[in-house]
């Protein structure tokens, strides 16, 4: 094949090793190396399909460093493919600093499309609308987990989590939104791939005793997330200082509400 490009974003299997694409397949085969998180994972990839590449580390921790290098090589004319563990690079992966900086230079690369746990777990799940906002591993505070759930109650919420603390997570959604419909999915592509949606109580209590595996989940967009979204904003001016009154012209100013309606909602939170 004739290259047009110096550096491929190529994304490689989330679990079963057959989930990769063709050209995928020619490109690691033909450019000059590999750049991945982890050269024994790539590597099992690579001596299954009889691909040769050499391969060099670049993961979040030596990804700075690296580009430098990266960088000379590609202006030296290599060609370089970049991939991750499992599925598409710069989904939760490394591959943003490296990016950033050819932008920067003018240096034409391109992305293969292929495996994502997002796309592939979504394509299983029921919604009621297609908007959604991904927001990468959920985090750890109760805190921030709270202020995301009220955040984005209007809107189908994807995350990934490890199985960990997956079931704290829940417990935290069902503390914040007790009717909340949730879909989990687990060991996408795998023998033992699961995808269950229910209310959190219920995906709590099937999987009470644990669970296994690489997890994506999704807390559905709430119907009627008016009040929701108005509580969150007056909670949110409340925690910076501002007092009943302003908050009130504040939020009808801005979001086109009742100043009345608004101030009668602070005085009663």
């Amino acid at each position: 094949m004739t290259r047009k490009f110096q550096l491929y974003i190529i994304p490689t299997p989330i679990g079963n090793i057959r989930d990769i694409t063709l050209r995928a397949i020619e490109i690691l085969k033909e450019v000059d190396f590999i750049a991945c998180e982890d050269t024994r994972v790539t590597q099992k990839l690579l001596n299954h399909y009889d691909i040769n590449t050499k391969c060099i580390s670049y993961h979040k921790y030596n990804e700075r460093e690296r580009v430098d290098f990266l960088i000379r090589e590609l202006e030296n004319n290599k060609s370089i493919a970049l991939v991750s563990d499992a599925g598409t690079p710069m989904i939760c992966d490394p591959g943003a600093v490296l990016t950033e900086e050819l932008a920067k230079r003018g240096i034409a690369f391109t992305s293969l499309p292929g495996a994502c746990a997002v796309t592939t777990f979504l394509s299983q799940v029921p919604r009621k609308t297609e908007e959604f906002i991904f927001i990468g591993f959920m985090p750890r505070s109760e805190n921030q987990i709270t202020d995301i759930i009220k955040k984005y109650a209007g809107m189908n919420v994807v995350f990934y989590d490890s199985p960990e603390r997956i079931l704290k997570t829940l417990s935290i959604i069902k503390k914040c939104r007790k009717n909340a419909q949730v879909s989990l999915g687990r060991e996408l592509s795998k023998l033992y791939e699961e995808v269950k949606t229910g209310s959190v109580s219920e995906i709590l209590s099937y999987f009470q005793n644990g669970i296994k595996g690489e997890i994506v989940c999704m807390i559905s967009a709430e119907e009627n997330s008016e009040d929701t979204d108005l509580d969150y904003k007056i909670e949110l001016l409340k925690s910076k200082g501002f007092k009943d009154k302003d908050i009130a012209v504040i939020i009808s100013t801005l979001f086109n509400q009742n100043k009345n309606d608004v101030y009668k909602k602070v005085l009663n939170m």
